[in-house]
């Protein structure tokens, strides 16, 4: 029976794990890390982390061919492949502080690969890495092999959070990186017999390690990259009267674009776009490209603009302050359908408000208040580094309350907010809304979800995001 070991028990390696004992009844499947509570809540009935589908994939597998553990050492030791699924967080200080990706747990995690290793090992890249890690991961562990031979392959992972199981069920594609030897092909071999058990061969991709290791980080580069273009198009939108729906339906209607992530929105979050394109910014001035890098720049400065952009519409439509003022944020998370905060443009946003003295009333069905005060409360790239180096009992921020009910959080709010797509946000009762809110009531729409034409009807002035400004709004010009 073939071993396969997981180091992280993560957002990715979860998920992924757990999928593969599904399909791969044949393989042993054990996911380690470090974490007691996160192995804890694996082993029981309320997982660690949502994701539509993941529960039953789990609770199908769990003690069978899926195993979560805290003893690593064991584990890796008796594998034939372990995937090393550990953060990468952005650098906050020394060299490449801010872009650079801190490879600290990889390659903490390699050393012990090395020293408990009794027989030859694959060991596989899962999380996002700069291009090069493989070449120094191989390094650390050949230089303390003891005589084992390991083989290093990239497989970068592409689940989108919220559709994660759906993805690893019917991927566009698996790709596969390793050295172009003998070995290393055996070894290519091996991990693609794995996802042959319910992959069609012609997605699964292989390549050398250096092009599966920037495949990634060009992935999400580009996708982000489309996310700003249409977000820029949504402020010259507003300025001329243009509706960046119609717009971006009309430009994804070309075969050469498609239609996928071309909604306009207060912006991009989640884990990996912003780091994976700050590691590309500094790759590139390694290596001395300069104009490249600033190219990639201009996408998250894009990013930050939208979501400065917001904060401004909103102040200046409620007479240039929001001090004191309740306002209403419907949605915490990055995106629908998952409880991950990771970048979410809500952080910036909510800190904007507050720092014009507004009164938050936050809603999320999925975001814990403990999560939304940590995330108001900490530093920039600190959610990326283990619990024990953020705050740890978060100075509640006193100007912000969590609910569990859009109706509690808009009840006599001034403005609502709108920062994440949830479904749920579509079908409220308006009117009921208007009729609890204090006057003028203004929804800002930050992810163009609710019917603006029938809002305005019932009463509201609303701002939604690249579509013709109120007669109101257009009077209260925003300072962008």
């Amino acid at each position: 029976m073939v071993k396969i070991c997981c180091i992280g028990a993560g957002y990715v390696g979860g998920p992924t794990m757990a999928v593969i004992a599904l399909k791969c009844p044949d393989v042993e499947v054990a996911v380690v890390d470090i974490s007691v509570p996160r192995i804890t809540a694996w082993n029981s009935d309320q997982l660690p982390i949502y994701e539509p589908g993941l529960d039953d994939v789990v609770k199908q597998c769990r003690g069978k061919n899926l195993f979560f553990s805290t003893d690593v050492e064991k584990h890796v030791c008796e594998a034939d492949i372990v995937f090393v699924s550990v953060n990468t967080p952005t650098k906050t200080r020394g060299l490449g502080a801010g872009k650079a990706a801190d490879l600290t747990y990889w390659e903490s995690a390699a050393r012990m690969i090395a020293d408990v290793s009794k027989s030859d090992k694959i060991v596989v890249e899962k999380s996002t890495v700069p291009v090069k890690t493989a070449e120094a991961i191989e390094k650390i562990l050949m230089h303390n092999s003891k005589g084992i031979n390991f083989q290093i392959l990239s497989n970068p992972e592409f689940l989108a959070e919220g559709t994660a199981i759906q993805d690893l069920f019917k991927p566009d594609r698996v790709l596969i990186g390793g050295r172009e030897t003998p070995g290393g092909q055996k070894a290519i071999k091996a991990l693609k017999d794995v996802y042959a058990h319910w992959v069609p061969e012609e997605n699964i991709i292989t390549t050398n390690l250096w092009s599966a290791e920037l495949s990634k980080l060009a992935a999400n580069a580009f996708l982000a990259q489309r996310i700003s273009s249409v977000n820029a198009m949504s402020a010259l939108c507003e300025a001329t009267g243009a509706n960046v729906s119609q717009v971006s339906y009309a430009v994804g209607k070309d075969t050469r674009i498609g239609a996928k992530f071309l909604n306009a929105s207060v912006g991009f979050g989640g884990s990996c776009f912003q780091k994976d394109i700050l590691n590309l910014v500094y790759i590139c001035e390694c290596n001395g490209l300069p104009e490249v890098a600033e190219y990639w720049k201009q996408v998250i400065k894009i990013n930050d603009y939208q979501k400065t952009r917001f904060v401004n519409r909103v102040v200046a439509s409620m007479f240039n302050t929001v001090s004191n003022k309740k306002i209403a944020i419907l949605g915490f998370a990055f995106k629908k359908d998952t409880g991950d905060t990771r970048e979410t443009p809500a952080i910036d946003v909510c800190k904007g408000l507050l720092g014009d003295k507004a009164l938050l009333s936050i809603y999320d069905p999925q975001v814990t208040e403990d999560q939304i005060q940590r995330d108001l409360s900490m530093k920039k790239f600190d959610w990326d580094h283990p619990l024990h180096l953020q705050p740890m009992s978060p100075t509640t921020v006193k100007q912000v309350g969590v609910v569990w009910d859009a109706y509690a959080a808009t009840k006599d709010a001034h403005g609502v907010c709108i920062l994440t797509e949830w479904d749920e946000f579509k079908t409220l009762d308006f009117q009921r809304i208007y009729d609890n809110m204090q006057k003028p009531a203004f929804v800002f729409d930050g992810r163009n979800v609710v019917d603006s034409d029938k809002l305005r009807e019932i009463g509201f002035i609303v701002y939604s995001i690249g579509k013709p400004l109120d007669a109101w709004l257009k009077d209260m010009p925003a300072l962008v």
